[in-house]
């Protein structure tokens, strides 16, 4: 009988590897659009981190077509 639990440890080693790099770009879109709203927009800024923290893709997208002021 073959074991399968390397196999399983492997898969679950990637598995971590991508959720930690899933959550280090989250926390970056969130640090980056608190440091751009302070500079470029007129709303609040911890508002925007919020946002792109409930909603990481859809909130960077919003921020980035309403939130940031015209130059």
């Amino acid at each position: 009988m073959v074991s399968t639990l390397p196999l399983q440890s492997a898969a679950g080693g990637i598995a971590l590897l991508f959720g930690l790099l899933v959550l280090l770009v989250t926390l970056a879109m969130i640090v980056w659009t608190y440091s751009d709203a302070q500079n470029n927009s007129s709303h609040p800024a911890f508002l925007w981190a919020i946002v792109v923290f409930l909603a990481p893709l859809l909130g960077l997208v919003l921020y980035l077509l309403l939130g940031r002021d015209r130059v």
